[in-house]
């Protein structure tokens, strides 16, 4: 329990002190548009084209900081999988070599211990089949590191699932906030005998910001959730590739030393 509290503030920590983050802060002191201003002439008035950074994310209300606040996660969560999803941690280098050699050597427990000191993918995998030599067989070797293989491939799967989670409430909350945008507006109908477009135009588009902080997240979401799962895939197979190839000299160890079938049981086949 202590350790997953422990993990948890970590996950915290490092979503709340991300550059992302520092970014945000920078803008809100500043005044820089999301857009283009319209040139300023000395007959005419100065006309803002567009919202400052600071008055967009205001206009998104409570709803569009809680927008903002899954924008937070959803960069510390890429962030942690950039980090974990790489071939060095799925597949610690060396490691299939040395193992190889320490069974050549029928060595396995070393071989095992091998493994607790890099952990990772690829360890796990060889563990789960150097737990099964003692079998003295090849079917119950190879079901284990397979099993291995599925439940540490759902359990780095599970680490970025949260992407499709905040990639679907961000916008649905956006939705909510521009729903409830347009409520207030035309609440002017029965507050003003003739309300003006223009004194209706404000609350419309700012019931619009929500939508838009929601797309912003869930886009990015999305398509980094494709691609880390994309990623995991590709080194999962080939962590179990390289488990199989590692177990290939001592499979062929324990085929030959099989017994050879009999003529009698052949011919009854």
């Amino acid at each position: 329990m202590e350790t997953r509290v422990f993990r948890f503030s970590c996950f915290l920590c490092r979503a709340l002190f991300t550059p992302w983050t520092a970014v945000v802060l920078l803008l809100l002191c500043s005044d820089v548009p999301l857009c283009a201003q319209d040139a300023v002439t000395p007959a005419a008035p100065r006309v803002q084209s567009f919202l400052s950074i600071r008055e967009f994310l205001a206009a998104g209300g409570a709803i569009g900081y809680v927008i903002m606040f899954l924008s937070f996660l959803m960069v510390a969560l890429m962030a942690d999988a950039a980090m974990s999803l790489r071939r060095a941690v799925f597949m610690p280098p060396g490691l299939a070599e040395e193992v190889h050699r320490l069974l050549a050597e029928r060595k396995p427990q070393e071989a095992r211990s091998l493994c607790q000191k890099y952990p990772g993918f690829l360890s796990q995998v060889l563990s789960a089949g150097l737990d099964e030599c003692v079998s003295g067989t090849w079917p119950p070797i190879e079901k284990a590191m397979e099993d291995a293989a599925g439940e540490q491939a759902a359990r780095v799967s599970r680490r970025i699932e949260y992407l499709s989670v905040i990639s679907t409430l961000a916008p649905m909350l956006g939705l909510m906030g521009t729903v409830w945008g347009m409520i207030v507006a035309f609440m002017e109908f029965e507050l003003k005998a003739n309300p003006q477009i223009s004194e209706l135009a404000p609350g419309i588009y700012k019931a619009l910001v929500t939508t838009l902080q929601g797309l912003g997240v869930a886009i990015p979401c999305i398509g980094g959730l494709a691609f880390f799962r994309s990623r995991i895939e590709d080194l999962a197979t080939e962590s179990t590739l390289l488990a199989a190839h590692v177990f290939a000299d001592y499979r062929r160890t324990l085929q030959a030393k099989r017994p050879p079938v009999s003529k009698d049981i052949a011919s009854t086949r």
